[in-house]
């Protein structure tokens, strides 16, 4: 029997050192993905894991932000670290610096298990999470999807969404870029080679006849799905930007990864009052069957995606257990 490399580690290993080339091709399929972020909602949903709020410094000039998130996976009994920090002075793509980590401690034995780049685990982790929440929010007879933006997120989108919500069969996308276009087109091959997709030229009419709106478009998209757009009984799914603070503040139903979370970051979204609507329900709450997502068919239903460090764990320790045991990255004596 061959030994598990992340059972067989004590005090006295050396740290495990992953960059983002040692991680870009460790093979994961969006199935495993969306196991790993789902197992690691329902440990927080009961208790045994925790997810402290994280800690912000930012310039007073705007120049920069930093982020510190702690976390601890009860279930897979590992503690990490992630930080990021952007500086971005210009707000221009030639100077903008972004930098993402992740630390994973072994909570069983105390010995470090990785110091990795972020990157990777950030572009799986969000479009597992859309698809949990599609999943449990959508129509039972949903068939048809819209994808606006194809950036990191939006490339990565179809593959897990379709892992989750495999009946939907309608696929369409709108974009800006020939070569992200490309991009998720080459990507939804890899994983699903018969899938059609669709490319829209009105974003808006092709949102009136969709079942699911996934907005991943980055901020200078000039896109802006309004509620008067979506289709009786849709889910809008907001992950970067695309979507109307009409489609929130219309919403039959509002659901989110976390309410706290949605009040921080969600602030563009509120109303003409400057009030960010309430959540109905959070998504750990229901995965547990704690929560109701949806009521009827004919709610439209507004979904808040953003980041719980929990599930950044997951999908951390989840590419850790595969590059370690195919023998990539540094070890790193730090401590000796």
């Amino acid at each position: 029997m061959i030994e598990d490399p992340l059972n067989t580690r004590d005090r006295s290993t050396p740290l495990r050192v992953l960059s983002r080339s040692d991680l870009a091709t460790v093979p994961i399929t969006p199935a495993a993905v969306v196991r790993a972020v789902e197992e690691a909602y329902l440990a927080f949903a009961a208790g045994d894991s925790d997810n402290p709020r994280k800690l912000s410094v930012a310039n007073p000039d705007g120049w920069s932000v930093a982020y510190a998130m702690l976390g601890r996976d009860g279930r897979r009994r590992v503690v990490a670290m992630k930080t990021s920090y952007k500086f971005d002075p210009g707000h221009d793509r030639s100077t903008k610096r972004y930098y993402t980590t992740i630390t994973l401690y072994d909570d069983t034995t105390g010995a470090p298990i990785a110091m990795m780049d972020c990157s990777r685990v950030g572009a799986l982790r969000t479009p597992a999470v859309s698809a949990l929440l599609v999943r449990e929010t959508v129509r039972q007879d949903a068939e048809s999807v819209l994808l606006i933006g194809t950036g990191t997120q939006g490339r990565n989108a179809l593959p897990h969404l379709l892992a989750a919500n495999p009946q939907l069969r309608k696929l369409m996308m709108y974009g800006t870029h020939p070569d992200g276009m490309e991009a998720v087109r080459e990507n939804l091959a890899v994983h699903y080679p018969h899938a059609i997709l669709e490319t829209v030229e009105d974003p808006r009419a092709a949102a009136s006849q969709a079942d699911v709106v996934l907005a991943t478009a980055g901020p200078g998209t000039e896109v802006a799905i309004e509620s008067a757009d979506l289709a009786p009984g849709s889910v809008a799914v907001l992950v970067g930007y695309g979507l109307a603070p009409s489609a929130l503040i219309d919403a039959d139903r509002v659901v989110a990864t976390s309410a706290e979370q949605m009040t921080l970051t969600g602030t563009d979204m509120a109303g003409p009052d400057g009030v960010l609507r309430g959540v109905d329900a959070e998504l750990p709450q229901i995965l547990n069957r704690r929560a109701i997502a949806r009521r009827s068919d004919d709610e439209k239903i507004f979904v808040y995606n953003s980041g719980l460090v929990l599930t950044d764990i997951a999908v951390a320790h989840a590419l850790a257990e595969r590059a370690i045991a195919q023998g990539r990255g540094t070890e790193v004596p730090l401590w000796d």
